[in-house]
């Protein structure tokens, strides 16, 4: 039972002012009328991040707040409470102080709980409010690093297999354990690859791929057979490139996996995308979004008609910014169809359709059947080819708001990207409403965050671990955007167990949002090239991506360095 009420809640984030108040007030309503928590349906919206929920909780509680997912908990530390009575509790021991002991719980007012670990340890508590999500997710605290967790449970199974005399070992323990410790280090892919001598798993971090485990090389058919049972894909089949699906159900949510498997001269290679829906936050802010431009996004898609446009390159979070609009478009009077391959993330309200060629249902035949489904707002998952374009810059004229991807290197570059596509400049001028362009950077781990004073003109650029002296360049930027000045504070993470030893954990955006004014609309329709029209993005007050990202390191986010490898070819 949870330690406050949804009249509470409703109270102090409506004073906070964070989210729309009228969406606020149904959510509010809902929640008096259904078995959902108020906490519980804010969440599902994604209207605000967990974290920031639990930091008004606490406020209501009158608690400090801790944000587990950012300490670094010692394992003696945690030890004191017994893992069975941790989970018994929702509460984790996460930090001594002399004869203090903090302990992070969902029930703060769980007072017999804290007597009884009062009396045991002979400590004084210090109890913070964690939310539920975080506190089932630092659980893993319990857990036994990745390889020694395989050895011990590989062991188990052949001890098993020579008791039952059976010589095929069971291999769904060893996927299911691969998978769990994938989704809480916050993997976004499994990488199962056959060597000479091991079946080799890394794991995709902030976009950056770890080695994770070494498994004996005779299990790497067995993995790959699994696999293909659980995403129901031919298992005799081992030279053509197989897709699948595969939905598993953990603690605290539902986990879709989007599982491909290739032939490679050594056998095949297995990738798991992991998609969770309550992985990320899909708020503007959350995605890295200044006050500013969020205020040029608004504009964009409260128009009627015309297209938003997400732009950049694979890997840049263009179906995520695109979702995040979904959900605050998303409502009982509005109806809203997608074409996705694949869908990512299923919506509640949001009609969906899977990409299949083999039935012929394409990115442009499946647009052709929305429009015959009375739609508001359409998003096209990609636009991909001259077709589907031109369909969807015909739905943006006939008064429908078309939300879509391009792969472009930035938001002017869309422009005669559109053109190229044998879509006539007068169109494109009048139906584009705003382009975001945009790139994913790591974040610096805020547990190890150190800082320092640079010299600008004396700063070095590496890269690939050798001096580059034809980089130097760069510094003349960066005295530009700060000003001139010669010495500039920048932080960085010395490496720590939160972040892996990296000095990074987790990523945000860089953007730059281009809005189509009158005097662009001049540009296009004159078929200016993307450099005119940048020029003239800026001139009449856009951040770029570089200035964005420069903003951020400025601010303690990122590193100079992330921003430079992310926006320049270096």
């Amino acid at each position: 039972m949870q330690p406050y009420t949804d009249a509470q809640l409703y109270k102090a984030i409506k004073e906070f002012n964070v989210i729309d108040p009228h969406k606020l007030e149904e959510l509010y309503v809902e929640s008096t009328t259904t078995k959902k928590s108020l906490y519980q349906l804010l969440l599902d919206q994604d209207l605000v991040s967990d974290e920031n929920l639990g930091r008004t909780i606490a406020s209501i509680l009158s608690v400090p707040y801790i944000h587990l997912e950012t300490e670094s908990i010692d394992q003696s530390v945690v030890s004191i409470i017994p893992e069975i009575v941790a989970k018994k509790n929702n509460a984790l021991a996460f930090n001594r102080e002399g004869n203090t002991l903090k302990v992070a719980m969902i029930d703060p007012s769980n007072q017999e709980f804290i007597n009884l670990l009062s009396k045991k340890t002979g400590q004084k508590i210090v109890v913070y409010f964690a939310t539920e999500k975080d506190i089932i997710s630092s659980f893993k605290v319990y857990e036994k690093e990745l390889q020694s967790a395989f050895d011990e449970l590989i062991r188990g199974e052949i001890e098993k297999a020579k008791i039952s005399h059976n010589a095929d070992m069971p291999i769904s323990n060893l996927v299911n354990l691969l998978i769990k410790y994938a989704y809480e280090n916050k993997a976004s892919d499994i990488h199962i690859e056959p060597t000479n001598d091991m079946c080799l798993v890394r794991f995709r971090v902030d976009g950056i791929l770890h080695n994770a485990v070494n498994l004996p090389a005779s299990f790497h058919d067995q993995i790959i057979n699994k696999i293909k049972v659980l995403a129901k894909l031919r298992g005799d089949e081992h030279l053509t490139a197989q897709d699948g699906h595969i939905q598993i159900v953990l603690e605290t949510e539902r986990i879709d996996i989007r599982a491909s498997i290739v032939p490679i001269t050594r056998g095949e290679k297995a990738v798991l995308r992991i998609l969770s829906s309550h992985s990320r936050q899909y708020s503007f802010e959350d995605l890295g979004l200044n006050q500013k431009d969020i205020e040029k996004i608004q504009r964009g898609y409260r128009r009627p008609y015309g297209m938003v446009l997400s732009t950049g390159p694979t890997g840049s979070g263009k179906t995520t910014t695109i979702y995040s609009l979904i959900k605050t478009l998303n409502s009982q009077e509005k109806n809203i169809a997608t074409i996705e391959d694949p869908v990512e993330y299923d919506m509640p309200h949001i009609n969906q359709i899977q990409v299949n060629s083999k039935a012929d249902l394409t990115f442009a035949n499946g647009l052709r059947a929305i429009l015959r489904q009375d739609p508001d707002i359409i998003f096209v998952g990609e636009i991909r080819d001259k077709e589907t374009a031109s369909i969807a810059v015909n739905s943006a004229t006939t008064g429908h708001l078309v939300l879509s991807t391009l792969h472009t290197n930035n938001a002017a570059t869309t422009l005669p990207r559109l053109i190229d596509m044998e879509i006539e400049p007068f169109l494109v001028a009048s139906t584009v409403n705003i382009i975001i362009g945009q790139r994913l950077i790591r974040k610096i781990c805020t547990k190890c965050k150190v800082s320092q004073e640079v010299t600008i003109k004396d700063k070095k650029w590496f890269v690939d671990g050798k001096e580059r002296p034809e980089l130097s360049h760069i510094n003349t930027l960066l005295s530009e955007h700060f000003k001139h000045q010669n010495e500039i504070r920048f932080y960085a993470g010395k490496g720590c167990d939160v972040c892996y030893k990296t000095g990074y954990s987790g990523r945000i955006g860089i953007f730059e949002i281009l809005e189509i004014t009158s005097e662009i609309r001049e540009l296009i329709s004159n078929k200016a090239n993307a450099e005119q029209i940048m020029n003239k993005a800026i001139e009449e007050g856009m951040t770029t991506m570089l200035q964005d990202g420069l903003d951020k390191t400025g601010q303690g986010i990122t590193t100079i360095d992330e921003v430079i490898h992310a926006t320049m070819v270096i």
